[in-house]
């Protein structure tokens, strides 16, 4: 019973991290999806009277989506470290595939 309790609270774990990326996913979007419509006049007649209208006010709204987005890059690739090539469990195959070739290329010499 153990074993399924820690395997229940890796997945639990697992999909609050997958929960937590795609919020933060979400709000990457729709943030700077606004920062987007403001920037490029869209959304210029929503904006409260004396608000800044001038094209240079929103020249950091680049900067910031760049580094949002090497942000969120950081966090896609946190989640999902142990699903690249080259894990234990790849480390543990080519092992075993070296092993047996070399099992079966000694043979005929024994």
């Amino acid at each position: 019973m153990k074993k399924s309790e820690t395997k229940y609270e890796r997945a639990a774990k697992r999909v609050r991290a997958l929960k937590g990326f795609y919020n933060h996913l979400k709000i990457f979007l729709i943030g700077n999806g606004v920062l987007l419509l403001i920037q490029s006049g869209w959304l210029h007649t929503w904006l409260p009277d004396g608000f800044p209208t001038e094209d240079y006010y929103f020249d950091w709204i680049g900067p910031n989506l760049l580094i949002w987005f090497l942000i969120l890059l950081v966090h896609f690739i946190l989640l999902h470290r142990n699903k690249w090539a080259f894990t234990k469990k790849w480390e543990e195959r080519q092992i075993r595939r070296l092993m047996e070739k070399e099992s079966k290329e000694t043979k005929p010499y024994k």
